[in-house]
């Protein structure tokens, strides 16, 4: 027997129009090349999307055709995300740090009809153009008067494109399970695999994003947005926030400028922001250098990466901000896991240790770990294994994949080896290819990160594991210094007694002065790994 229920798609369209119902006045606020001011609302912002739906049609745009974007966070870039996706078409987002031949591949296997990109990244695409074999045209956005001199074909100006068109769009019915989106990981070995969402994925992550122990959006807040549009779909925080009225304030290309993430934050009274830890460290050092403080802002969501106990203790501490750890995938459309606050009666240990963990799966993912036979492991707390899941908004597999990308048994393998405690909290230890097996026993470089990572004269750290005669494998710890900072690696070293396993001190300390990153900001430990090839132990260089 069937239940007697209304039947509606679960579509990124009910988004849209139930802000446009409930909250049409609520503002967009957008810092751009062109105006560190734009501000408009979400009526404006729909409308206009409407009126880029109206111009793609006009350009011959049909029903699954990809869109892809190159750009920041702003105004433009949230049109682009509503006017594609719920006009059936796919919004394909390409993350520009990529390296150019990487962008290429992305472009040609997505088979992207228009590129819409901001200004500048003119010249990267004049250099890659004879190679993207499908695009028609490239759209720029911003206005005429800023439009950049191109030897681009077809080279379109947004405003003008927009300023012909109606501000009414008849949306259509779609399916929900019709794509919406595409995004590609950021392909550390092989190409890039490309990750396509579907309407229902999106709206019921958008919900998983909302939940009260999640991040718990209300009407009445400003939200933050320094994780890229071009990464995830900036966590679903662009379908999040209309979805409840509140305030949108986007960063532009200044995501990583500490001194325009604090005057937005102040100037707009944003209370919850969400990036990954680089962008709070130099939002952080801002902050100490002018001695400024932030009263609006009462939460940080930081993901990506591990978040080091100093962030966490820096933003309390000083600025009476908690910081919220929150894990996830490309795969997961990300949201995997987050971290509430901790509740009272913990110890100080207790609260950190919890706290410093990735956080509980949200409502709608499964997690579970295995051993390397794929029997599944107790969540104890102290077994770790392979990470798996599954959900709703879990990838069953990549774009024009043949194969799916799931064990026999349903569940998707995510490359991280974890522990998971009585209480459901998720400890991420490494990647399975990142993992440190030294003696037959596995170390966490995640864990001694983070004890070297609370050290005040470290800016930044990695750990990897370098062969070893006698035990396979042994950590060792290389580390960029504080600014004004001459850190002893003895001293480095030995601030690890007493915090983890004696045979998990890395063996030695090297001091650079940079680390390698990925295009998505984190450490990128395989060009460390490679940087190390030639590394010899001290001992087994004197034997």
């Amino acid at each position: 027997m069937n239940g007697l229920m209304m039947q509606s798609q679960l579509t990124l369209t009910a988004v849209m129009r139930h802000a446009l119902a409930n909250f049409p006045r609520s503002e967009i606020v957008s810092f751009t090349a062109e105006n560190p001011h734009h501000r408009y609302t979400y009526a404006d912002a729909f409308g206009r999307s409407a009126q880029l739906a109206n111009a793609l049609g006009k350009l011959g745009a049909r029903p699954g055709d990809r869109v892809g974007t190159l750009a920041w966070n702003d105004y433009r870039h949230f049109e682009l995300y509503y006017g594609t996706s719920c006009s059936s078409l796919v919004c394909h987002t390409i993350n520009p740090r990529l390296f150019p031949e990487q962008i290429a591949y992305i472009v040609n296997h997505a088979c992207d009809r228009w590129l819409f990109v901001d200004p500048m990244f003119i010249p990267l695409l004049e250099a890659l153009a004879p190679k993207l074999n499908s695009v028609e045209g490239f759209v720029v956005l911003t206005d005429r008067k800023h439009m950049p001199d191109s030897s681009l074909p077809n080279l379109i100006c947004y405003e003008e494109l927009l300023a012909s068109q109606p501000g009414q769009y008849d949306w259509p019915q779609l399916d929900e399970d019709a794509a919406a989106a595409l995004c590609y990981t950021s392909g550390t070995t092989g190409n890039p695999k490309g990750v396509l969402y579907s309407h229902r994925a999106m709206l019921l992550h958008t919900y998983g994003v909302l939940m009260p122990d999640v991040f718990a959006l209300k009407g009445d807040e400003a939200v933050l947005p320094v994780v890229p549009m071009f990464h995830v779909n900036a966590w679903s925080i662009p379908y999040a926030v209309p979805a409840v009225g509140a305030k949108l304030v986007f960063p532009g290309p200044r995501m990583a400028c500490g001194e325009t993430l604090s005057r937005l934050i102040r100037e707009e009274g944003v209370t919850i922001a969400a990036g990954v830890p680089t962008v709070w460290l130099a939002l952080l050092k801002h902050l100490r250098d002018t001695d400024t403080t932030l009263p609006s802002l009462n939460r940080v969501v930081v993901g990506g990466s591990a978040c080091p106990w100093s962030i966490m203790e820096e933003f309390e501490e000083h600025h009476g901000v908690y910081t919220h750890h929150a894990w996830g995938m490309t795969e997961m459309s990300p949201l995997g896991t987050y971290n509430p606050r901790v509740p009272e009666g913990l110890s100080p240990e207790e609260s950190r240790a919890r706290r410093l963990k990735q956080g509980r799966a949200g409502f709608g993912v499964e997690m579970r770990i295995v051993d390397e036979q794929g029997n599944a492991l107790p969540h104890d707390g102290a077994a770790f294994g392979a990470l798996q899941v599954r959900g709703p908004w879990v990838c069953e597999r990549y774009y024009r994949a043949a194969e799916s990308a799931l064990t026999d048994d349903g569940w998707f393998d995510t490359g991280d080896v974890a522990t998971i405690d009585p209480e459901g909290f998720l400890g991420i230890t490494d990647r399975t290819k990142d993992v440190i097996k030294s003696g037959g026993e596995w170390i966490s470089s995640i864990e001694l990160e983070n004890c070297a990572m609370a050290l005040d004269e470290v800016a930044e750290a990695a750990v990897i594991g370098i062969s070893h005669d006698k035990w396979a494998e042994r950590p060792l710890l290389v580390v960029v210094p504080a600014p004004g900072c001459t850190p002893d690696p003895r001293q480095l070293l030995a601030s690890f007694d007493g915090k983890v396993a004696s045979w998990w001190i890395p063996d030695d300390c090297v001091i650079v002065d940079e680390l390698p990153h990925t295009a998505t900001g984190k450490v990128s430990k395989k060009d460390l790994r490679e940087q190390f090839a030639e590394y010899r132990w001290p001992e087994q260089e004197t034997a």
